[in-house]
Formats: C-alpha cells, structure tokens, sequence
C-alpha cells in the first residue's frame, strides 16, 4: 500500500515505473507482432484442411507466443535472457546478433523506446488512475495492431474483439464516456465504415477497405463514444492521404497498391481520446462558434 501512496502522489515516479513497463510490453510486442499473423496463417490452414477434408498436416512443433525461444533469423542462436533487455541490449550488441554478427533490425528498439514513452505520458496525462491502466491496455494493443496490419493488411480479432468488450466494460463504471454514449459509439463505428465499403463497392465493383477496419472504428467508439468518432475519422482520412501518397512515392508503387488503413485509424483514435475535447474546442473558437 504505501507504494501504491507513493506513486498515487507522485506522478514523475509513477510515468518512470509505466516507462520501464512500457520498454517491457514493446519487447513482448515485438513477439506478438511477428508471430500472431504466422499462428494465424497455422490455424486457418487447418480449418481450410478440415473443411476440405483433406489429410492433416505432419505435427508441427509447437509455435506459439512463448515457445520457442526467440532466436537470429540468419544463424538460429537463441537469445539468451541478457542478450533480450530492451534497449540495452541493442546497444551492447551494437545492433548485431552476438554469434553470427547479422545486423538486428532497427525496428525492435524502436518500438521498445515508443511503447514506453507511449506509456510513460499515459501515466503523465491521466495520473495514477484506472483511467491511466485502461488506457495502457488500449495503447499497446493499438500498437500491435498497427504494426501487424502495416506487416499484412490484417488486424486480428484476437486483438480488436477483446478490446472491443474491454472498452464497453469499462465504461461501464464512465471512465471515459457514458455506457450508452459508448454502446451508440461501437455502433455508429462499425455502420459508418460498413455503409462506405458497401458505397463505394456497389459503384467501383472493388472493395475499398478490410472488415477488420470497421471492428477497428467500432472499437474506438466504444471507448470514447460516439462523440470520438467525427475526429477520428477525418484525422485518419487527412493522416492516411497524405502519408500514403508519400510511402507510395518512396516505394515507388502506383496508386493502385493497397494501403492498410489500420494504422491511421489507430492514431487518430488515439489521439481523440486523449485529446479530443480540446481539439474540438479549439476548433469551434477558431471558426467563431
């Protein structure tokens, strides 16, 4: 109890401790981010198998978040425990796997370093609060969430369901908006993506989004409302244009090569439900309302 006191009346303490955590969840993301989509693929090759009713596949040994070991992709060495501190041991190894010296990518770390400064504000902003622990929740799972679907255009259900669920429960006791405003927002998420895939389907015959999309937007609203949705929306739209057109140009693809969506939803609906309120304000004594 009295750490529980020290770091209720003491935010700075409490924003390093969410920044040490915040290092920690970024590894174990990093796992989850590079082995969901192949646990994923496994699964539905089986289901495929089974509803073919073709012969099952020779037993796989077991891949899962846990097992087996992280290990180089180029040489196999398996990490041991002091070669996986985030951060640190990026910079001890000089970026490099310590047995076969194959570059690590850059990319770990980063994700490391973002997830704990994500946290460490999170503490910041909200204190220490249930309000501070959900969020922490949302923000992590945003995070792998997006990097997945930038990996593979997909966003899992695994990941958004739950959070889903999570964000109506909790609301429930109004951390962050009202039950019903919450309920309505999961609601208008979902149908408002729906309706334009539909849209724009019936008149192009394409489809112009994944259906992971709407859970996503649904997702959103059932954490901060209905009311989150309008700024979500268009910081998305405005974020997801100009830096597709931008990737787009770098990669040297043409217009035609889809982008995954996710990742700007994710942002946008981050960024609302922080700071949403004060955005809207700001933006109605702009325009003189």
């Amino acid at each position: 109890m009295l750490v529980l006191d020290f770091l209720a009346s003491h935010t700075l303490a409490f924003a390093c401790c969410a920044l040490l955590l915040g290092l920690l969840i970024g590894s174990f993301l990093n796992v989850v981010v590079y082995r969901l989509p192949l646990m994923l693929q496994r699964d539905w090759r089986e289901q495929a198998r089974e509803i073919l009713e073709l012969p099952a596949e020779p037993r796989q040994a077991t891949f899962n978040l846990i097992l087996p070991n992280s290990s180089c992709p180029y040489c196999g060495h398996e990490i041991r425990p002091w070669e996986n501190v985030p951060l640190l041991s990026y910079l001890a190894l000089r970026g490099k796997c310590s047995n076969c010296k194959a570059a690590i990518s850059k990319r770990y770390p980063i994700v490391e370093l973002a997830c704990g400064l994500l946290s460490a504000y999170i503490a910041w902003h909200f204190g220490f609060t249930w309000q501070a622990g959900a969020m922490l929740l949302l923000s992590w799972g945003l995070l792998a969430m997006s990097l997945i679907d930038a990996d593979h255009q997909i966003l899992p259900d695994v990941l958004v369901l739950p959070l889903l669920w999570l964000g109506l429960m909790v609301n429930h006791f109004g951390l962050f908006t009202s039950l019903e405003d919450a309920l309505w927002g999961a609601i208008a998420g979902y149908l408002s993506l729906w309706s334009v895939y539909w849209l724009f389907k019936l008149i192009t015959g394409k489809e112009g989004m994944g259906h992971g999309d709407f859970k996503l937007l649904a997702m959103i609203g059932a954490w901060g409302g209905w009311q989150v949705l309008p700024l979500t929306i268009l910081l998305s739209s405005l974020v997801g244009a100009v830096l597709g057109v931008i990737l787009l140009r770098l990669r040297g693809s043409d217009t035609s090569t889809p982008i995954p969506f996710g990742p700007y939803l994710a942002i946008a609906g981050w960024i609302a439900l922080l700071w949403g309120d004060a955005i809207t304000s700001s933006y109605l004594h702009f325009a003189g309302f």
